[in-house]
């Protein structure tokens, strides 16, 4: 409950933000243009709070927290008196209009640069993409360095995290090949660290057998790359209070030795068992204290991805992170200022080159995550801190400038589309076919938007 609690508010939170930058846009362009503005609303139904300003807009904040909008003078909906009719937005020139709707979605663009730069001045704890190995007649096979490495570019684009790889990678989808440049790495004592004398290694990886489920795997592990990860110890680390666990007799620093008649090599061996098991009983035999003991467990469950997985709140003894391994992404104000951009200019190419990949059939519509999804990834960002939340809201914000740019008539790409049609022309578009256009785009719009909460509730 705490953390549908905590997922809705930081929700709200990163949609309010949202939405009010877009609406601001317009609201900006709007009054530039000597358009009357008679509503400026955060929400819509009941009214919350409202104010008047000396031009007679009201700012609202309304009680369903899930959109927002700018209410224009418009002869289209509503009469004009001849006085107010130079204060129209119909009245206004083709170009005027196009400037007007197109400010929202870059509204949202340059919200995107200014998160990022404020991220990157807080600066951001990340992980280098270090590689353990590679599996055999995979993509990435072609690799042929037998010892750790790091992975320095994707078709020359440097990254340095692994956010940047997957963002990287992500874009690679219906490709047929990709330039993979890689830094073997050494073991100095007990650290592993980038070897500064062997040089960057290119590899060219094909696609054309490549296979990647969302929903199944990892993009990393779908072309058959092994991350590094920290040695995980069959030893009980932590115990949650009230858990399978702790029923069971479990304490800290208990070994576990076999399940089930099965001896335990590796913890994913152990946590693949707890996982087919849920609400069954199991035997469980550790080791405390040098001698060995038989506990009796039973797993909980709880429904993932339309399945019933156990679980046990038991965690393990892990390594810590090799610190050399580790990346602050902190830069000064010019830096932070191009990273912002550079970033952004990522996400838009990734956005677009998701939904083509969707419309192509290259990716399932299985993938798209509807306001449940966009929650859990608020809710969750922000318990990482600022600087994780101000890169959710980037990356929201930029797929809510594109989305808003697809050329369906009840979006903003629609009524830029009759624009720029008029433009050419020197004719708006027949209202007929507006109206006939608008219908389809609500009806396409609506779709998605059904797709996307059933794949919220798991039931596609």
């Amino acid at each position: 409950m705490i953390d549908f609690i905590w997922n809705t508010a930081a929700f709200i939170v990163a949609l309010s933000i949202l939405v009010a930058i877009h609406e601001f846009g317009h609201f900006w362009v709007a009054r530039l243009c000597n358009v009357k503005v008679h509503r400026f609303s955060i929400g819509f139904g009941k009214v919350l709070f409202k104010k008047v300003d000396k031009q007679g807009t009201e700012f609202v904040i309304a009680a369903i927290p899930l959109g927002g909008y700018v209410k224009m003078l418009d002869g289209r909906v509503e009469e004009v008196p001849e006085e107010l009719s130079e204060f129209a937005f119909d009245k206004k020139t083709v170009w005027q209009r196009i400037a007007i709707v197109a400010a929202g979605p870059i509204a949202n663009f340059l919200l995107a640069i200014f998160a990022f730069f404020l991220m990157y001045m807080i600066g951001v704890n990340s992980a280098k993409p270090i590689i353990n190995g590679v599996i055999d007649n995979s993509p990435v096979s072609v690799v042929t360095e037998k010892q750790a490495f790091q992975i320095t570019s994707i078709n020359g684009q440097v990254v340095n995290d692994w956010e940047a790889v997957n963002l990287a990678l992500i874009t690679q989808i219906g490709e047929s090949q990709l330039e993979l440049g890689i830094k073997p790495v050494v073991q100095t004592g007990s650290q592993l660290q980038s070897n500064p004398v062997e040089p960057n290694q290119t590899y060219t990886v094909p696609l054309s057998n490549w296979h990647y489920d969302p929903k199944k795997e990892s993009i990393i592990s779908s072309l058959g790359f092994i991350p590094f990860s920290p040695n995980v110890y069959l030893i009980a680390a932590n115990v949650v209070e009230e858990s399978a666990a702790q029923r069971s007799g479990l304490l800290v620093g208990d070994k576990l030795i076999a399940i089930d008649g099965i001896k335990l090599n590796d913890w994913v061996q152990f946590v693949g068992v707890i996982q087919n098991n849920a609400n069954n009983p199991l035997e469980l035999i550790i080791e405390r204290n040098f001698v060995q003991k038989t506990l009796t467990i039973t797993p909980d469950a709880r429904e993932v991805a339309g399945s019933l997985l156990g679980y046990i709140g038991l965690s393990p003894k892990v390594d810590a992170y090799p610190e050399s391994f580790k990346v602050n992404l902190k830069y000064g104000v010019i830096d932070s200022i191009t990273k912002g951009i550079d970033k952004t200019w990522q996400l838009s190419h990734l956005t677009v080159s998701t939904l083509v990949n969707l419309i192509t059939g290259e990716l399932s519509v299985k993938n798209l995550s509807g306001p449940v999804g966009i929650a859990k990834g608020a809710g969750m960002s922000a318990d990482y801190g600022l600087a994780y939340f101000l890169g959710f809201i980037a990356l929201i914000s930029v797929n809510l400038g594109i989305m808003n740019l697809i050329p369906l008539p009840v979006l903003d790409g629609g009524h830029l589309m009759y624009y720029f049609f008029e433009a050419l022309t020197g004719k708006p578009v027949p209202e007929k076919v507006q109206e006939f256009g608008f219908k389809i785009g609500a009806a396409v719009l609506m779709t998605f938007m059904s797709i996307a909460i059933l794949n919220d509730l798991n039931l596609l």
